[in-house]
């Protein structure tokens, strides 16, 4: 069976329904974009084309916000000829917020959903009933935004067509993070296949990687989060949740062989003790404890862990490092979502397609590299520094602007196309470097989910039992509670429990979105 191999910064903020002035500067936007800017060579103040009202709805995830009195906050609005009102509302009450404001039908001219548009019916509903903007075909005509990685725009896609900007997250999130100084102790070099893999966990638990006379280390640290599951998988051509088999079915992973080839090589771990025993309730919180007290060797997880573990290792063992293995060194690696959440354009608030080039406009100029850095670290001189390259911050914990009000959850405006955060200064280490480097080259061998976007009725009425019958499942073969027949019995359950009108349903959006 052939399967498809096409190609979580923080939460975003609310706007209320506030009103930006925004225009347009030149250069910032589509060639045919309504209102450009004066040029740079008019005087006369008559000429200055005149605010853009809009107002956002995003999200915000602290309870002190920016004001407009905010330095950065007026910057922008100088940048973008835009007066901008920001209401901020915390995420633990975002959702109630989202439905009430969708009930009501007065919609601000922007609508932040934080979740991928299909997975909420009100939203799903109101594209299909034409309350938003379809904007895929404008994309082009923006330098920032034109840069959206395909994946990401076909993931936040409704019945094949692009309605909303998402909020970027690096689709090649993943990687091993392993201890280096443990495989020079063992004398191995950094595995690119399975069994290499098997044998550096093998080491790391029967070797004595930290040289201590002790029999006291194992492999691999695993937690009740079965991210490293669906990770190490795709190494044995699992597809990611979902794969096209050579009749161009779509099918689960768990019902694919090579999903029972991962699960033994997952039991060998166990059965060997290569991986703590005690993985299915250990809490994910204690992940990174194990490696950085010399307990474990290896984590695999978002690249992030890397430098996580080692910034903090450091602390306790000076000796110790961290490497990190990423999916060009042979092994496959799944795709994240590569977003966070949609930025929709209400039909309501936007009435005519020069204002909505006007909303376009005022994304792809936050974009550029500056502003983009100015609401992540605020402003060069009076948040940070810049030194050998490397940013340095100005705010000490005691001083009163600490949290940085003038700053503070204005990033989430961005939608961070393209990814300039990660280069625009010099990293604080080697091992930010590489994750850095991992994040970008994972993108050339990434396994994607060619059912992100797509729905089913019965997965909405389900979807929570069903992964809970396969996870549960998984968790039992790998600590030897069932064998492969009991597997196969669990799949069944599965099925009758609605998987068989998932998997029907999946296939029938599969079958329409491929005609689009």
């Amino acid at each position: 069976m052939k399967w498809l191999s096409n190609s979580n910064r923080k939460p975003v903020l609310i706007l209320s329904s506030a009103v930006m002035a925004f225009g347009v500067l030149a250069g910032c936007g589509s060639k045919d974009s309504a209102n450009p800017a004066p040029d740079a060579g008019d005087k006369g103040a008559n000429t200055k084309t005149a605010p853009f009202s809009l107002s956002i709805m995003a999200k915000s995830f602290t309870n002190d916000n920016a004001s407009p009195e905010s330095k950065v906050w007026k910057k922008i609005e100088e940048v973008t000829n835009t007066q901008l009102k920001v209401e901020f509302t915390p995420d633990a009450n975002y959702n109630d917020k989202l439905n009430i404001t969708m009930a009501s039908g007065s919609l601000p001219n922007v609508v932040f959903i934080p979740s991928n548009i299909i997975r909420i019916p009100t939203v799903s509903n109101a594209i299909k009933g034409g309350v938003f903007w379809e904007i895929g075909p404008y994309l082009k005509d923006y330098p920032n935004l034109k840069q959206y990685n395909p994946t990401t725009l076909n993931n936040t896609s409704y019945d094949g067509k692009i309605y909303g900007l998402p909020a970027v997250r690096p689709l090649g999130r993943y990687g091993t993070s392993y201890r280096s100084d443990w495989l020079a102790n063992v004398g191995l070099s950094e595995p690119t296949t399975v069994d290499e893999f098997y044998n550096m966990l093998k080491a790391f638990t029967n070797n004595d990687p930290d040289k201590n006379g002790k029999n006291d280390t194992y492999g691999m640290v695993v937690t009740k989060y079965a991210g490293p599951w669906d990770i190490m998988q795709t190494w044995f051509g699992v597809p990611n949740k979902w794969g096209a088999d050579k009749d161009g079915k779509l099918v689960p992973a768990h019902m694919t062989p090579q999903y029972m080839d991962a699960l033994k090589f997952f039991k060998k771990l166990y059965d060997e003790k290569l991986i703590n025993q005690d993985f299915a309730v250990y809490d994910s919180a204690k992940w990174n404890d194990p490696i950085i007290n010399s307990k474990a060797g290896v984590a695999i997880d978002v690249v992030d862990r890397s430098y996580q573990i080692e910034e903090n290792m450091k602390k306790v063992n000076q000796n110790g490092t961290i490497g990190l293995i990423g999916s060009t060194k042979g092994l496959p690696l799944p795709s994240t979502q590569g977003h966070a959440g949609v930025f929709l354009i209400s039909k309501s608030g936007v009435k005519t397609e020069s204002d909505l080039k006007k909303v376009l406009n005022f994304f792809d100029k936050i974009n550029d590299k500056d502003i983009q850095i100015m609401l992540n670290y605020g402003l060069e001189g009076t948040h940070y520094k810049v030194e050998d390259g490397k940013l340095i911050t100005m705010l000490k914990p005691e001083d009163p602007q600490a949290p940085d009000i003038n700053n503070k959850n204005l990033n989430q405006l961005s939608v961070g196309v393209p990814n300039v955060l990660d280069t625009a200064f010099k990293p604080g280490s080697p091992i930010r470097a590489k994750a850095a480097e991992v994040k970008a080259a994972n993108e050339k061998n990434m396994v994607p989910n060619p059912a992100e976007p797509l729905t089913s009725a019965a997965y909405t009425q389900k979807g929570a039992q069903l992964d809970q019958i396969i996870a549960d499942a998984r968790v039992k073969f790998i600590v030897g509670k069932i064998d492969e027949a009991g597997f196969k019995a669990e799949v069944d359950k599965w099925k009758s429990t609605g998987g068989d009108d998932f998997i029907k349903e999946i296939n029938e959006a599969y079958t329409v979105a491929q005609k689009k």
